[in-house]
């Protein structure tokens, strides 16, 4: 009895450091492949032009590690190189914003990414964010309709939009 206790433990034990071990081995081939990106592409784009999709794969890396100043830097880049819009270029570029609190140049990248594809989900459902964090509720509102419109099944958007037209609902205090 107590051996087939302690045996279940143990096995257990096993189960859950393997879980554990798991995690922690995709962690680890995760940053090795974003410094593997940044070994590559940064001494080559220090060197010479690079391609815009060179210059947004050193930036995403650069945005998941948190960067997000080299982030913006190759993000720009990579708009210049191409000498148009990209939209997910913009669209990262806009999170990269955001991520820092910079809520107005967040909302000018995502509306050009929009303005590139009109049909870019997350683009919308990131611009509505943005509005909301600058209190701006009916732009906010109208953003996630534009996501609703194109993808009427988006959680994100239903709960936003949902959220946002409570609070644009006149008071029924009296």
């Amino acid at each position: 009895m107590v051996a087939s206790a302690s045996l279940l433990y143990l096995a257990a034990l096993a189960g859950i450091l393997g879980v554990v071990g798991f995690f922690v081995l995709r962690g680890v081939l995760r940053l090795w492949a974003q410094e593997k990106v940044i070994r590559e592409l940064q001494p080559r784009l220090s060197k010479g032009k690079g391609s815009p999709q060179e210059h947004y794969e050193l930036g995403s890396v650069y945005l998941q590690k948190g960067l997000y100043e080299q982030a913006i830097v190759q993000l720009k880049k990579a708009l210049e190189v191409a000498g148009e819009n990209i939209p997910p270029v913009c669209n990262a570029l806009g999170f990269a914003y955001f991520s820092q609190g910079q809520y107005d140049l967040a909302i000018r990248y995502y509306k050009d990414a929009v303005a590139a594809d009109p049909a870019y989900v997350t683009a919308w459902n990131n611009l509505g964010h943005a509005y909301e964090k600058k209190n701006l509720y009916g732009p906010g509102l109208e953003a996630y309709e534009t996501v609703l419109n194109l993808d009427p099944q988006n959680a994100i958007a239903k709960r936003r939009a949902e959220s946002l037209r409570k609070r644009l609902q006149p008071s029924s205090r009296g």
